[in-house]
């Protein structure tokens, strides 16, 4: 029996904490997925999951029926889903109707939850020190083939701002506030970096001011202008931080999404009006986040979070040997992702701007940007689909954060994904723990491909 095969408590067993880091917590979460599969047919050892005697009645319709009762969209291996409390159902437990509610945030995030402060304080995060971000602007990337990739960034919803004189650099916006979401430049494929707005001069000053910084740097090409400070993490992946560029002018020309209304079962204000719809790209509203793989997981968290007001929402955690480390509820475990949001008080935030995922490699995961609704979302993958572009994953809902997802692969191979319908923190949210595996990824949506945890 390979390894990956293996019930989930024999692999843990078998792995120490050092191995589970090495392996990276989306191979973990592969592991787990595959656990689950195998308890569920070990305990009914059939097609269809069903005690011995049902199985004999149904057994005609074994060659009609997709094993384990799915279709192949929704794969064989989702046995176990969350509901909006966080508890678990079994499909051999008491069946009832799927159920989603909107509840608070320290009622979601449950027992495992520390307050901002006290995370802070524990870690000697000295917030005075820090820099000080407003906001994530727009992503940085090098793509041997600009002209191929200017193609699918305006079939992904996005419009081109500016180009260079040389032809070699452009900027792509959306319809919102931002001078331009993401900066294209010609060259050997390179992540270049998110690049985060900052409150004043000082802070870019601050930022210049540490090891490996690059001097300011003037954008003059750039639209709305402004300074520019690229620094670099310990794995060596680029940071920047802007600050003085000028607001946009007015995009008259511009169309908007409009909210589109709904009539459910009980509420139904759309009367003698009708709902049409486009075909097309999904807009781009704005950058959401990006996310990194990274080998060193706790040496790349101090450094963000001490050097910004970069700070977690959620962490993921594996079990770890009863010698090392406590969680503040007092099990052993290790931290392994977490998605951090930018503290700016008791103003209201996304769930995350930036995350970072233990794995055997270091590399850029996605870029994320943001979309009207759910409708806008399917249109543009269907959009995407016709023009042969490839899809990763989605379109689903994740769990932490709430977001509706479809993720992409570029034309450089890069991932890139639209969302949706996030969650909001502020300073007043708790910091959140929970069990890596499949259920920290997705509530619904098709089975995690085994390229979105590389």
């Amino acid at each position: 029996m390979s390894q990956d095969h293996v019930p989930l408590c024999l692999t843990c067993q078998r792995l120490n904490i050092r191995q589970l880091t090495q392996v990276g917590i989306l191979t973990f979460l592969s592991i787990s997925s595959s656990h689950r599969a195998l308890s569920t047919s070990t305990l009914y050892p059939n097609p269809l999951h069903l005690p011995p005697r049902e199985q004999d009645m149904a057994e005609t319709q074994t060659e009609t029926i997709p094993p384990q009762g799915n279709s192949s969209q929704w794969g064989a291996t989702r046995p176990v889903t969350i509901d909006a409390n966080g508890s678990f159902q079994t499909p051999d437990g008491e069946v009832k109707p799927n159920l989603g509610r909107t509840v608070n945030d320290i009622e979601a995030i449950g027992p495992e939850s520390e307050p901002l402060s006290s995370w802070q304080k524990r870690n000697n995060i000295d917030t005075s020190q820090q820099i000080k971000l407003v906001k994530l602007a727009h992503m940085r990337y090098q793509h041997p083939e600009l002209e191929t990739i200017t193609t699918f960034l305006r079939d992904f919803g996005m419009h081109v701002v500016k180009t260079s004189e040389d032809g070699s650099k452009r900027w792509f916006r959306g319809y919102g506030s931002d001078q331009y979401v993401y900066y294209a430049q010609k060259g050997p494929k390179t992540f270049m970096g998110g690049t985060f707005l900052v409150e004043s001069m000082e802070d870019l000053s601050k930022a210049a001011a540490l090891p490996g910084a690059s001097e300011i740097q003037e954008m003059s090409e750039a639209p709305g202008g402004g300074h520019l400070v690229t620094l670099r993490d310990p794995e060596g992946f680029p940071v920047n931080v802007m600050y003085g560029q000028t607001p946009p002018p007015q995009r008259e020309t511009v169309e908007l999404p409009q909210k589109v209304i709904l009539n459910d079962e009980k509420d139904k204000p759309r009367v003698r009006q009708f709902n049409r719809f486009r075909p097309g790209p999904a807009a781009v509203h704005k950058l959401g986040h990006y996310g990194l793989c990274v080998q060193q997981f706790d040496t790349q968290l101090e450094w963000y979070t001490r050097h910004f007001n970069i700070v977690p929402t959620d962490f993921l955690y594996v079990p770890i040997p009863s010698e090392q480390g406590k969680g503040t509820d007092g099990q052993k475990k290790k931290d392994v992702a977490v998605f951090a949001h930018i503290d700016r008080g008791n103003d209201a935030v996304d769930h995350h701007s930036f995350f970072m995922t233990t794995n055997p490699t270091s590399h850029v995961h996605h870029c994320s940007f943001e979309v009207h609704d759910y409708d806008t979302q399917q249109l543009g993958h269907q959009w995407l689909g016709k023009q042969g572009y490839t899809s990763v994953w989605g379109i689903g809902r994740h769990i932490l954060g709430s977001q509706i997802f479809d993720y992409w692969w570029d034309t450089t191979g890069n991932m890139i994904e639209h969302y949706a319908d996030g969650d909001l923190v502020n300073a007043d949210t708790p910091v959140g723990w929970g069990m890596a595996g499949d259920e920290s990824l997705a509530v619904w949506g098709p089975e995690v491909p085994k390229w979105f945890l590389q």
